[in-house]
């Protein structure tokens, strides 16, 4: 059994789920992107609409890795408490930090309106759920059975509610009357509002990060078999549940939970064989061990690139003049991302080579 130790895949895995976060974020021109940097539209599954859900997985995964043992140790109702607000406050600060994030955009980017949930948002409201659950619910027949229903009844609330199309979903209906124009988009002329990350949807995403407390509890008790055989049968059943309920990200659908749950396993089965027991390099830890800072860094650079209008001239001069008559107007925006990428790939690499890390 694995305690309170580090495992390098995950560091690695999660570490490239955030870089690969700031490939398809960052595109040099987004009227030029190949479809395989795209999100699916509506329904439907892309490469890019695996890194969200990989991420928050992993953030069961290290919830569990991080607290599981404590929590197994803590006798008290007062320690159980102690360790439950630090909790608490660390998701307060992540879902705060996403706020403050979206308030710099707002402000510094033109045409840019405030939007009030997202990304680090979503990561902290699972981060505290998750620790809620491997404090006071640490019993993995209560946590599976929290996931099968989270996963049947969303399945039901939007079945019987309307139905999975965009505008008219149950997810859009909530997301129009309690966000409004603090939304990802609003018409103001149907006054209708959408937000892949928005209120109703966060709760499926909570059973991805369920999902991640029981892979990071294989994990440690060294089921790396179970782990895998675990994957295939979620795979097998996200694929036969969207013949009901399509893929969809933006919904956060429950086969999308599935089929992307499944995959996220598969490869953490891969990566723990090839990194913890074969001794293969963890390509990708210095990302991430700083997964956060990596994500606002960036968010925080676009912006100011944009703010101070250096973005347009830079990628012109830089990347559009001299590669799209040869390559595409495609290959010189993924390039762009690519660059973007790769800089801070260098920073996190000199931080995690110096030992510093930023903890939110």
């Amino acid at each position: 059994m694995v305690k309170n130790k580090r495992i390098s895949s995950i560091d690695a895995l999660r570490g490239l789920t955030v870089a690969a976060m700031l490939l398809v974020n960052n595109a040099g021109d987004w009227d030029h992107v190949y479809p395989w940097l795209e999100h699916a539209e509506w329904h439907g599954c892309t490469p890019p609409d695996f890194i969200f859900p990989f991420f928050l997985l992993i953030v069961g995964v290290s919830i569990q890795l991080a607290l599981g043992a404590k929590a197994d140790a803590t006798s008290s109702q007062v320690e159980r408490n102690a360790l439950l607000k630090s909790v608490v406050w660390r998701g307060i600060r992540i879902f705060l930090l996403g706020v403050t994030l979206h308030l710099l955009a707002a402000f510094l980017m033109d045409g840019r309106a405030f939007r009030l949930l997202g990304v680090l948002q979503r990561i902290g409201v699972c981060f505290i759920a998750a620790g809620l659950l491997t404090i006071h619910v640490k019993q993995a027949k209560a946590q599976w059975l929290l996931f099968v229903t989270i996963l049947l009844g969303y399945w039901g609330l939007l079945q019987f509610s309307g139905g999975f199309a965009p505008g008219i979903n149950l997810a859009d209906r909530i997301d129009t009357a309690l966000l409004g124009r603090l939304s990802y988009s609003f018409n103001p002329a149907t006054g209708q509002a959408h937000d892949p990350e928005g209120i109703l949807s966060t709760l499926p995403s909570l059973a991805t990060t369920i999902l991640g407390l029981r892979a990071g509890a294989l994990l440690r008790q060294g089921k790396t078999l179970s782990l895998i055989m675990l994957g295939f049968i979620l795979i097998a059943l996200g694929f036969i549940w969207s013949h009901w309920m399509p893929l969809n990200k933006q919904l956060w659908t429950s086969s999308f939970v599935c089929g992307t749950g499944g995959t996220a396993l598969l490869i953490i089965g891969v990566f723990h064989y090839l990194i913890d027991k074969r001794g293969w390099p963890a390509f990708g830890t210095s990302f991430g061990v700083n997964a956060i800072a990596a994500y606002a860094g960036s968010w925080i650079a676009v912006c100011l690139l944009e703010g101070f209008h250096i973005m347009r001239p830079l990628y012109q001069r830089l990347f559009s003049d001299p590669l799209t008559t040869r390559f595409g107007a495609e290959f010189s925006s993924f390039a762009f991302a690519l660059a973007f990428t790769c800089f801070f790939g260098i920073g996190m690499r000199i931080c995690y080579g110096r030992g510093w890390r930023v903890v939110i």
